[in-house]
């Protein structure tokens, strides 16, 4: 089964990244330990993109073919990986929708922390929001 990642755009620190991303069919990391996170996805594990305030509005697979790039001045801070199969949701989902997608395959003890530029879900969840996401999402 392949790991699930939910992963913030920091559009907050930069909005230009959360564009490059999605023009580029890509997720990214910029700084440390975050950036360190990117190399550990592997082939064919589901991403998520996810924007502050929107909720996930795009997705992908994992090509697991980790690249290195500069960004903001320096040579190697951005670690990124394309996306296979990626997408762009027509109609973004709400943090308060996945949170409830999550506790009808979990329990309502489950709990997401919003609050961190990658989040790690279980394989299974991940699948779950994508199935979800093709039928309610896509258009």
């Amino acid at each position: 089964m392949p790991k699930a990642y939910i992963m913030s755009t920091n559009k907050s620190n930069n909005p230009n990244n959360e564009r490059e991303m999605l023009s580029e069919g890509k997720v990214a990391a910029y700084y440390s330990p975050w950036k360190y996170f990117i190399d550990e996805m592997g082939s064919n594990d589901i991403v998520f993109l996810y924007s502050n305030g929107r909720g996930i509005i795009a997705r992908g697979l994992a090509t697991g073919i980790v690249e290195i790039t500069g960004n903001d001045g320096t040579e190697d801070n951005e670690h990124y990986m394309h996306l296979n199969r990626f997408q762009v949701l027509e109609t973004p989902l709400k943090s308060s929708d996945i949170t409830e997608l999550v506790k009808e395959i979990t329990d309502e003890n489950y709990k997401i922390f919003w609050n961190q530029t990658m989040i790690h879900i279980p394989g299974f969840v991940g699948e779950h929001i994508w199935r979800h996401t093709s039928r309610n999402c896509l258009g």
